[in-house]
């Protein structure tokens, strides 16, 4: 049997899904990606220097909000290709 850190779950234990878990995750997870759009959306009011700053730019932001996966995840990509693309 493998060692399970604490919080995670095997892949095959299986889900509890009672419907008030549901409802709650479903919840958590529309106010998640709320906080991450207003996040984003607070980013576009930056000047495009202090985006700079960050690794982003402008653009980014536009192709985070619409981006089928988390947006921070993608914004890290991208900032991390326009790292390497300096060295």
């Amino acid at each position: 049997m493998a060692l399970v850190l604490s919080g995670e779950r095997p892949a095959a234990a299986p889900l509890s899904l009672t419907p008030f878990r549901m409802v709650a995750n479903w919840f958590a997870q529309f106010r998640a990606e709320r906080s991450q759009r207003v996040a984003l959306k607070s980013l576009l009011e930056l000047d495009p220097h202090r985006l700079r700053d960050l690794g982003i730019e402008r653009s980014d932001l536009f192709d985070a909000l619409c981006a089928d996966r988390r947006p921070t995840k993608f914004l890290a990509d991208r900032r991390a290709l326009r790292l390497d693309g300096r060295r």
